[in-house]
């Protein structure tokens, strides 16, 4: 069953731009870097998580759902835009989200979940998150509503096919601009923007570098991750998996855990948005961002090389860190 024979619920605003960082790349001093602007993908502020539930919804909508479930952290975008994609489709949502206390503060994406009219349900451990999902679903299903629960991240096979198509559009900007990238980088967690862009470079003939940086845990248990969705992406789609060698996972920028911004991503979003006028997140895109000017500070490309940065959004969770960014405020 191929890519088109999938159901979508069209939610985003495609293409995004793939642009020229044109001031960064002189800051730098090293290769040309281009910008796929998947920030821009215009749902309730945008982010990458938009592209997976175009699948997902079409899913749900197919199996009669009356409401989606999902799981994250307090300031999850993909909590975020699974809300705002409930409404677009008429359906209902409820977000479990995990938080130091019971009352976290009502700011940044928590505050666009309330405002979306999102159900939200803080569990203060992670582990508790599973347990109240299932509680959830139970209450809606007694009540004669069909939940359709979705995994952290939307990252199941079906989710993943928002980045198989994503990588079919970016090989036609690719081709159209005459560019032949040496890399792309790109944050990656929970595996299933990974896992797609994998199957969709693999699928596509796109023979860059694909380098994820992780934002959270070991590069094995990443690769790990994605490998398995991946897997399930290719299942759906009837093809071969991937092979092994085509997963980098670099592990080397998640600091002190994940929810918890580094020096170096913190740095990452000054110079971005110095630069640029773009906007990393302190979560996903600023560890990856830094992990891309570390390789090109070390030399490892030409200044007649290009190389991608996939901006998978999330900047609305910048307005709950505050205190932390005093320190490039000036």
């Amino acid at each position: 069953m191929g890519l088109s024979a999938h159901p979508r619920f069209r939610l985003a605003a495609l293409p995004t731009p793939l642009q020229f960082a044109e001031r960064l790349t002189a800051e730098l001093g090293g290769p040309k870097i281009y910008l796929k602007r998947d920030d821009l993908t215009g749902l309730a502020m945008g982010g990458n998580k938009t592209r997976k539930l175009e699948y997902l919804v079409a899913d749900a909508l197919a199996k009669g759902a009356t409401h989606l479930i999902t799981v994250g952290a307090a300031q999850s975008n993909h909590a975020r835009q699974t809300a705002a994609a409930a409404r677009m489709a008429g359906l209902e949502c409820h977000l479990v989200l995990n938080a130091a206390t019971e009352e976290p503060d009502v700011q940044g994406n928590l505050l666009l979940d309330k405002l979306l009219g999102a159900e939200v349900h803080i569990v203060t451990d992670g582990s508790q998150r599973q347990a109240k999902v299932d509680e959830v679903a139970a209450d809606l299903a007694d009540n004669g509503g069909v939940p359709y629960p979705i995994p952290v991240g939307g990252s199941n096979g079906i989710g993943s096919l928002g980045y198989v198509a994503a990588m079919l559009e970016l090989a036609e900007q690719l081709w159209s601009n005459d560019l032949a990238p040496k890399a792309m980088y790109f944050a990656a967690g929970s595996g299933g923007t990974q896992g797609g862009i994998v199957v969709g470079a693999h699928q596509h003939g796109l023979d860059f570098a694909l380098n994820a940086v992780l934002v959270e845990g070991k590069s094995a248990d990443g690769i790990a991750r994605a490998e398995e969705v991946a897997g399930w992406a290719a299942s759906e789609l009837g093809v071969a998996a991937p092979p092994h060698e085509l997963f980098v996972a670099d592990d080397g920028h998640v600091g002190e855990g994940y929810g918890i911004p580094t020096e170096e991503g913190i740095e990452a979003i000054s110079l971005l948005a110095r630069t640029e006028a773009v906007l990393l997140d302190p979560v996903y895109t600023s560890k990856a961002f830094a992990g891309m000017v570390a390789d090109v500070r070390a030399g490892m490309y030409s200044p007649d090389d290009s190389i991608i940065f996939l901006h998978t959004g999330g900047s609305p969770a910048l307005f709950a860190q505050r205190e932390l960014l005093k320190s490039v405020l000036g």
